[in-house]
């Protein structure tokens, strides 16, 4: 995020007049904790049953640049024990001080973590479920867990509602007394929010600390030797999906000297602040001095205007010049007003001085071009990042320093708000931001220990008592130890946790995977990778970046699998030759005189199928380039329902999809709901949403590839809380639309896609999964095998190798082979029992023998598939001659079976395999008795019904002789 801080703080939001105001009762509601359980029950059921359960996927990583960690818990015993929670990628444990992680928490009703809290005495853990950080993809919780096994089962205990958790304390002499400072929701108002204590383990809760139903409890520390006293930071936040209000009156520091049983709020005249501009708290107290507590505090008010500040011509201005008081100014004061705001550089100051004197702009045109009618807002920067202190328990406070605290939280430190402090001395103090830094005198002054091979954005520090030196960090990417004070780091990133927005493949062999990640960029790797720590000898990893900042949507020209569009957030966008390094910036750009183009967080862009040279890229209006993005036509008017007025770009497009049967049909579809089709490759558009629910965000748009009319739609109720899975089939290229929801459960569905070679079967990612419909929507079966129930944002099936290839919002990249689901016809599915073909086997000599000294033995195995239409027991036998050569006994579940068959069998068959063979018949060097040359019959016996399938195994090829 280095390079874009500015961009983030300045991104531009049209504000056209404001629309109808709608009742709160007209939005999508909330759904209720009761509904999502249900779901989660018929998740659960679709599991069990799902007739593609056993199709396993692999991960494929990437894993160096690792995902947001939101929390750590140090065992205190043995540092080498922590536990490290992920924003999206569940709960992991490391018992060897970070050299390896395993997960624990993967297949609950939610993965997203706020806050963990351990037990270590009596080994218990709580998981506060919901990311507390307030952003973009910060899902919702399902209250607080409880494992009293290291996470082998987990026991949900309650504050369903909450949605996301700030804090979990344990009374250090009763573990039964529990405290949780719970946000409540993120996108809507709700009063189960405040201070929640329990005095028996979570059998049962009492809340003591409510302020309203939009301001929760981000933070709650203890006083070191007195549990007694509490102290609670409450914030009051509205986020929407085209605003967040990150402050409010409802913010404040309340204190309880009664074990959380009852709360005060602090004195007006505490010396913290109490406007409107309150942001979100941090708190921490000194364990060496325990009456000091130090606060970090988001201050949302703006800065004052410094007097003696020569800013030259300003916007202020520019709102209010005539035409004759522009065309007076110094052609120079005009030029340096272009180069601050970013003008490009064919505008210049005798230029605009002929349009203004034509009537083609005005002064104030060149404010519109700038940003949106919310200028004033940001015109002075926020006050930012402040530190507080208390000498008395925080009862009163004092600011520790006197300047502002520059480029440590900008302007959205709602998505920070750590403070901790040294063990043994009261004045190092650290707070976490963009970057982390140090005071050393009390919070006067600050350090960054941001070394060069740590990332930015930190959530998470935990500072050994017994050892200050020692300190373990988690930040968006990932974990990091220092035993020198933060002088330097060492990473320990293993665990595959990519938050990826979009993923995107190519057409080499192997083809590689692309993807764009949240704050971690934009990666190229291989698509047979596998984890392995050999990269650190060979000194390269597999997988290279290709670009910085919030990696989003790639588009790759297959042609020649080099050239690549994409880029980061707000539409920024390049096209990149990744065998030369060369990138080009080819974001289109509005003219003087029009309002900016609205530009999602995560543009769309794609490339026509029918020739790559021509590039479709989404604003809040259609963009198409003819050569590869040197130049764009902007084609259509607004496609959004006009944007809304907020600090948020909204009124966006969010997807674009061209049909494959047809050059120039081409659907978008926009954030605030509405889907547009256009016949002529942008020219004229049709809006096509009659029928589909309002205001929901338009996730997916796909035309099919094998019918002209037919196109898909998902749809997402994520930013109103609304967790109803919503897709639809046009067979009328969107004139009317059906509803293919069937059984899905109670998941904000995030894309829909059909597959490319079994027109029956859809694929549909969602917050919690992946599923697969074999009969066009009419019922859905869930995959599973090797897959957490994490975030799936985007998915496409390789139309070469059959791979269903997905991208994860918390667990990287995963891939199956579909090719036997795509098989999986009504013909099939009415057998009794079918077997699937064996691809051919080559025959090794190396069978049973180890590729070195000290390595594995080769054990040579094939995959037999086959679909039953019951569960029952049975047996896989290999045929040859009449004789079966091998037997394995199998348990066979309704749907797609694979077994994993040795190719082995025994002495006894040696004169009947030797006599094929036409040589002696020997046992490996393992004693193994492997199957030789020739043609084979496999049958697959369920119940009373029995099918065959052949298998050959051929002859390697022969290596030519030498010249004699």
């Amino acid at each position: 995020m280095r390079i874009i801080y500015l961009l983030l703080f300045l991104s531009l939001v049209i504000v056209l007049p404001a629309q109808r105001k709608k009742k709160s009762n007209d939005v999508p509601p909330a759904t209720l904790a009761k509904e999502r359980w249900e779901g989660y029950q018929q998740r659960l059921q679709l599991e069990q049953s799902s007739l593609v359960k056993n199709l396993p996927f692999r991960n494929v990583g990437p894993t160096v640049m690792s995902g947001r960690v939101v929390d750590l818990d140090v065992n205190p015993a043995d540092p080498s024990h922590f536990y490290v929670a992920y924003a999206s990628g569940s709960l992991w444990e490391t018992n060897n001080n970070g050299t390896s992680f395993e997960p624990i928490f993967d297949n609950q009703i939610v993965m997203t973590i706020g806050d963990i809290a351990v037990d270590w005495e009596n080994d218990v853990i709580y998981v506060g479920s919901g990311e507390n950080n307030s952003s973009r993809s910060s899902y919702s919780g399902y209250g607080i867990f409880k494992s009293t096994d290291n996470g082998e089962s987990w026991e949900n205990i309650g504050l369903t509602e909450t949605h996301h958790i700030g804090r979990i304390l344990i009374h250090p002499e009763n573990p039964k007394i529990i405290w949780v400072a719970a946000l409540g929701h993120l996108y809507s108002e709700n009063p189960e929010r405040g201070i929640y204590k329990s005095t028996d383990g979570g059998k049962t809760w009492n809340k003591t600390l409510f302020v309203s139903n939009r301001t929760g409890i981000v933070e709650l520390i203890m006083h070191p030797n007195n549990p007694d006293l509490l102290i609670a930071g409450a914030w009051e936040k509205d986020r929407k999906a085209w605003n967040f209000t990150e402050a409010g009156p409802g913010t404040a520091i309340y204190r309880s000297e009664d074990g959380g049983d009852t709360w005060n709020k602090i004195a007006d005249d505490s010396g913290f602040p109490d406007t409107d501009g309150t942001g979100r708290i941090g708190l921490a107290f000194a364990p060496s001095d325990q009456n000091i507590v130090y606060a970090i505090l988001d201050n949302q008010d703006r800065r004052p205007k410094e007097d003696d500040e020569d800013e030259g011509l300003t916007k202020d201005e520019l709102r209010n010049m005539s035409n004759q008081q522009f065309l007076a100014l110094e052609n120079k004061d005009i030029n340096q007003f272009l180069d601050d705001n970013g003008f490009p550089r064919e505008y210049n100051a005798v230029d605009i001085k002929k349009d203004v004197e034509a009537g083609k702009v005005k002064p104030v045109d060149l404010v519109i071009y700038t940003e949106d009618a919310n200028s004033l807002l940001f015109d002075t920067p926020v006050k930012g990042g402040e530190m507080y202190r208390s000498d008395d328990a925080g009862k009163t406070w004092t600011k520790t320093h006197e300047d502002y605290i520059e480029s440590m939280i900008f302007s959205y430190g709602y998505y920070f708000g750590q403070v901790r402090v040294d063990a043994q001395n009261p004045n190092v103090v650290y707070t976490m931001g963009v970057p982390i830094v140090r005071s050393d005198d009390g919070g006067k002054t600050f350090k960054s220990i941001n070394e060069d091979n740590v990332h930015v954005d930190h959530h998470a520090l935990w500072i050994n008592p017994e050892d200050p030196r020692h300190l373990i960090l988690g930040n968006d990417g990932g974990v990091y130890i220092s035993y020198d004070t933060g002088e330097t780091w060492i990473n320990c990133n293993s665990p595959s946790v990519g938050q990826f927005y979009s993923i995107a493949v190519d057409m080499a062999e192997p083809y590689n995977v692309y993807g764009g990640l949240q704050d971690n960029g934009v990666w190229k790797g291989p698509s047979t990778y596998e984890y392995s720590r050999r990269w650190y000898q060979e000194g390269r990893y597999p997988y290279e970046r290709l670009m910085g900042g919030d990696g989003m949507q790639v588009a790759v020209d297959t042609r020649d699998n080099a050239t690549v569009y994409t880029g980061y957030q707000f539409g920024n966008y390049f096209r990149i030759d990744t065998e030369t390094g060369e990138r080009n910036y080819i974001t289109p750009r509005h003219i003087l005189g029009d309002a900016p183009y609205r530009w999602n967080w995560e543009a769309p862009i794609t490339l026509s199928i029918h020739n790559q040279d021509i590039v479709y890229f989404g604003s809040n209006r259609f963009h198409r380039s003819m050569d590869k993005g040197e130049n764009f036509e902007t084609l259509s008017g607004d496609l959004s329902k006009g944007g809304k007025k907020g600090d948020v770009s909204y009124g966006t497009l969010t997807t674009i999809s061209e049909s494959p049967t047809r050059f120039g049909l081409i659907y978008v579809g926009s954030d605030d709901g509405l889907i547009h089709r256009s016949e002529n490759a942008g020219e004229t558009w049709t809006k096509i949403t009659n029928g589909l629910p309002s205001d929901f965000w338009v996730s997916t748009v796909v035309a099919s590839a094998h019918k002209e009319g037919r196109v898909y739609a998902s749809l997402n109720g994520y930013r109103w809380d609304n967790f109803k899975p919503l897709v639809y089939v046009s067979e009328d290229y969107g004139n009317s639309w059906k509803s293919i929801s069937s059984n899905l459960p109670m998941e904000p569905v995030n894309v829909i896609k059909e597959d490319p070679v079994n027109e029956n079967i859809v694929y549909v990612g969602t917050d919690h999964g992946v599923y697969v419909s074999l009969d066009g929507g009419k019922s859905y079966q869930a995959f599973g095998k090797g897959l957490p129930n994490t975030p799936v944002h985007d998915l496409i099936v390789h139309p070469r190798e059959n791979d269903l290839v997905l991208g994860t919002h918390g667990r990287g990249i995963y891939i199956g082979d579909v090719s036997l689901v795509q098989q999986m016809n009504q013909e099939i599915l009415a057998k009794t029992l079918h077997a699937f073909p064996i691809d051919e086997v080559t025959h090794s000599s190396r069978w049973g023998s180890k590729r070195w000294t000290w390595g594995d033995v080769i054990e040579p195995t094939i995959d037999v598939a086959f679909y039953s239409n019951s569960n029952g027991n049975g047996k896989v036998e290999v045929i040859f001659k009449d004789q079966v050569v091998s037997s394995k006994e199998l348990s066979a579940d309704k749907g797609l079976n694979i077994i994993e068959l040795e190719l082995e069998t025994n002495e006894s068959f040696k004169d009947l395999l030797e006599d094929e063979q036409k040589e002696n018949f020997q046992a490996a060097e393992n004693g193994d008795y492997h199957l030789v040359v020739g043609e084979y019959t496999v049958r697959i016996t369920v119940g009373n019904t029995n099918v065959e399938t052949p298998l050959t195994i051929k002859k390697p090829r022969e290596r030519p002789g030498r010249k004699e």
